[in-house]
């Protein structure tokens, strides 16, 4: 089992951090007002909302959400490019795309049945989805990583949201008498009788269409947006196993599980974190693509390998035909680890010259969906750490390091750079 317990991976990096001696400070987040302070195009001192301030020669932005990049006046996009943009065949709208986590059956979308005057259900939009290949401003789907325990003397059990409106869940409703006979999520065994559940099939816990607003959102409306994922996924769990409308053998089975108690105990069992799948993306000096995945271009001075599909989760649920259709996923492997370009993780020197963003990263929309794994970013944030040292060393930018020397360096630390 490769699996591990959430509570033992966070100790095991506290562990870490303590055998490193650095310095950890919490509970701070940056002011998004005026938390950037500059000279030129090197940032000089970030601020936080509570007042405390950092100064530095070197800054690393390893957030999801790029917020230090942005204020620092660094390009970036948010949702998908257009096809024609990077010369790429997956960016875009993909409704040809999308088999994956797709109504299997048709499925209708309207508030009375085959009555279109009647409304649409919740989670549908009316419009197109767009034409094929062109950009938006999309994001893909979040939801929460739960971790489920069928033990149940550790059990918390799925409880009923307040204000619960089985309407909201009538499409999963529907999508099971049309035929739907899969629980809707994807299970990973964990050690002692554990799970991590991640989205799977058409109505599940991605919350699709819902998070808009969020990469470029302030706190407060961040803090919503998370709370109606929470409110929504807390509402599922307890529909699939509790609504007569769900096939029995489906209840049964999802009733055997709860949260785990002795999982993010001071949360009541939920994730500190939502799962972020994409928020900003940064345009640096490199911009990784659909062609680096697959092989057609290499990235130069490799600062680590990205290993995975080209994946991209739900991004709109709409009508078509009176059916209700997801759009936006896309898995397209088969292709060996790659590496991935040390000028992605830095801005342009004309836009900041003391940051760098491993995870934020510069990458199309199709070829973030390969690099987007944690493990990758932890590669990353090791090769932007040794990068930060080598630029104070240098009394250079963090675009003027002798790149061969940064690659000699990682090699020398074993960090991996090249598939044989």
């Amino acid at each position: 089992m490769w699996t591990f317990e959430p509570h033992v991976a966070e100790q095991i990096l506290r562990e870490m951090i303590n055998e490193s001696g650095a310095e950890l400070v919490f509970r701070e987040r940056l002011d998004l007002a005026n938390g950037v302070e500059s000279d030129g195009a090197r940032i000089s001192k970030i601020v936080m909302e509570s007042g405390l301030s950092f100064a530095g020669r070197v800054f690393i932005d390893a957030t999801y959400e790029g917020d230090l990049m942005a204020r620092s006046g660094v390009s970036y996009h948010v949702g998908r490019e257009a096809n024609s943009q990077y010369n790429e065949t997956l960016n875009g709208v993909q409704t040809r795309n999308a088999v994956y986590h797709q109504f299997r059956f048709p499925v209708d979308p309207y508030i009375v049945l085959e009555d279109t005057s009647s409304g649409l259900l919740p989670l549908l939009h009316g419009g197109s989805p767009g034409e094929e290949g062109s950009s938006d401003r999309r994001v893909q789907a979040y939801n929460f990583r739960l971790c489920l325990t069928d033990a149940a003397e550790n059990q918390i059990p799925f409880q009923k949201p307040p204000g619960y409106d089985p309407l909201d869940y009538e499409l999963l409703f529907r999508n099971f008498e049309a035929g739907e006979d899969r629980i809707p999520w994807r299970n990973t065994p964990m050690p002692n009788r554990k799970t991590d559940i991640n989205n799977y099939g058409a109505f599940s816990s991605d919350y699709i269409g819902m998070n808009y607003q969020y990469p470029e959102a302030d706190y407060e409306t961040r803090a919503k947006i998370i709370e109606a994922h929470r409110y929504y996924q807390m509402g599922l769990m307890w529909a699939l196993a509790n609504e007569p409308r769900v096939p029995d053998a489906i209840r049964k089975e999802v009733a055997r599980w709860g949260l785990a108690k002795d999982e993010f105990v001071e949360n009541g069992g939920w994730p500190h974190q939502i799962y972020v799948r994409e928020a900003r993306r940064m345009v640096g000096e490199y911009v990784m693509t659909q062609q680096n995945c697959q092989g057609e271009r290499v990235a130069p001075d490799p600062v680590g390998l990205a290993a995975y599909t080209m994946d991209s989760h739900n991004v709109q649920r709409y009508v078509h035909e009176g059916k209700a259709l997801n759009e936006g996923d896309v898995q397209v492997g088969d292709f060996p680890p790659y590496p991935i370009a040390y000028g992605s993780i830095i801005p342009k020197q004309e836009e900041c010259t003391n940051l760098l963003v491993p995870v934020s990263l510069s990458a199309s929309h199709i070829a973030f969906g390969s690099i987007r794994m944690e493990p990758v970013f932890m590669v990353l944030g090791q090769s932007a750490a040794v990068a930060a040292c080598q630029a104070i060393r240098e009394e250079t930018t963090v675009q003027g390091i002798d790149r061969a020397t940064l690659v000699k360096t990682l090699l020398e630390m074993d960090q991996i750079l090249e598939w044989k």
